[in-house]
């Protein structure tokens, strides 16, 4: 974790909450309902960053908001079912002052270990250290962008951008675009780009489930997630890819194969989450995205070279690859996450380490596994709770 020297110590009554995301505010408003205080750190400037500095301008939830909302405090009436990006975050933004949390913004933190003589938990940052008998890890499984080792993409004369660079269309407009990925944020991207008449080729390394957010004037997760309290999963499964054929059509013939495994058992298992349709499917038909199924081989200096050997000249390159935790970076002395930095026990056991070490985010359920997270932990903590007789605003010099 490096030196503690000339390093301010804080000593924190409640837990540490790394992350001032959706979890993480979760979290400390679980344990403000409980009267526990805590301290949440930050590395950015504000909270839920994620959605305010990495997501593009046309975002919405792919969900319905009632499946979307942080435990306690719901979200305005006035709402419509698929909250913006905006709207999104100003929901954050009143959830943190109605519970009155205040995060210490640009604290990142480099290490965070137990002190088994102590029986405390240190975090480091870049100029504090931070103690407390609780750590609740909340830095979640969208941390930090993946960018693929992609052959010759050095040399590549155009703009590449990861999406979580980019914003809209805009930029893009009437240019050729390589877009590596076809999950969610690969389509909504290549849909994007189409209305600045862009042309979007999407590399389609894996098979996908393609799903329509609505099937028959309701949501397809509200469907699936009725279907689950009767029926088994992989039943549930078999019936949400008949009514999606039914809808959809045949998506294998648009070059979109589905994998073997059902779409919420593949989620569960692995975390990789179905494509909720929001247009592209319709511009894939039309051949306004056109889907490329060979994988990349090269880039080269104006285009790529694809493992059928074909060569095609791109203007620019977005690389839809998605996110991972960063967990491994800075957690030291533990065995609790694995090397891919998600907990080893799978949820709903996912929440809670040894020595006070707690988790959220990391359920692979999006929100309502971050609720159920949020609620379990400040429960324990309640229970563990003994006030410690120091001053939580107390600094002092460690050397």
């Amino acid at each position: 974790m490096g030196s503690e020297k000339d390093k301010i110590l804080m000593k924190s009554d409640g837990p540490i909450i790394v992350g001032a995301g959706p979890s993480g505010i979760a979290v400390a408003a679980c344990l403000k309902e409980q009267g526990i205080p805590s301290l949440v750190l930050e590395r950015s400037d504000c909270i839920a960053s994620l959605w305010q500095y990495k997501t593009y301008d046309r975002l919405k939830l792919h969900l319905p908001k009632q499946f979307c909302e942080l435990p306690l405090f719901g979200y305005p009436k006035s709402f419509p079912k698929y909250p913006s990006k905006k709207q999104f975050v100003s929901y954050m933004e009143a959830y943190a002052n109605h519970f009155d949390i205040k995060p210490k913004f640009n604290q990142s933190v480099s290490g965070a270990e137990f002190d088994s003589k102590d029986g405390v938990w240190k975090v480091c940052t870049q100029d504090s250290v931070y103690v407390s008998r609780w750590l609740v890890v909340a830095t979640g499984e969208n941390a930090e962008a993946v960018v693929p080792e992609i052959q010759g993409i050095e040399r590549f004369e155009g703009v590449v951008r990861h999406t979580s660079e980019y914003k809209s269309g805009c930029e893009f407009r009437e240019q050729r675009v390589l877009v590596v990925g076809c999950g969610n944020s690969g389509m909504e991207v290549s849909l994007d780009l189409c209305r600045y008449n862009a042309s979007p080729f999407m590399v389609v390394r894996n098979s996908v489930h393609v799903l329509p957010r609505e099937m028959f004037g309701m949501t397809t997760f509200g469907i699936a997630m009725a279907l689950l309290k009767w029926l088994p999963l992989r039943v549930v499964d078999r019936l949400i890819l008949f009514m999606a054929n039914l809808t959809l059509g045949n998506t294998e013939k648009l070059g979109l194969r589905r994998p073997k495994t059902g779409p919420l058992e593949l989620k569960n298992a692995t975390g990789k989450t179905p494509v909720l349709d929001t247009g592209a499917l319709s511009l894939i038909k039309s051949g306004n995205i056109k889907v490329v199924e060979q994988g990349v081989r090269e880039i080269t200096r104006n285009g790529a070279k694809f493992m059928d050997g074909q060569q095609i000249a791109f203007d620019s390159i977005i690389l839809a690859t998605g996110y991972k935790s960063n967990v491994p970076f800075w957690l030291k002395g533990s065995d609790f996450f694995t090397e891919h930095g998600m907990p080893k026990t799978p949820f709903p056991n996912g929440w809670k380490g040894e020595n006070g070490l707690f988790t959220v985010g990391f359920t692979r359920r999006g929100l309502l596994g971050t609720t159920c997270d949020a609620l379990k932990i400040a429960n324990e903590v309640t229970r563990q709770w003994r006030p410690v007789k120091c001053d939580s605003r107390h600094e002092f010099r460690s050397n």
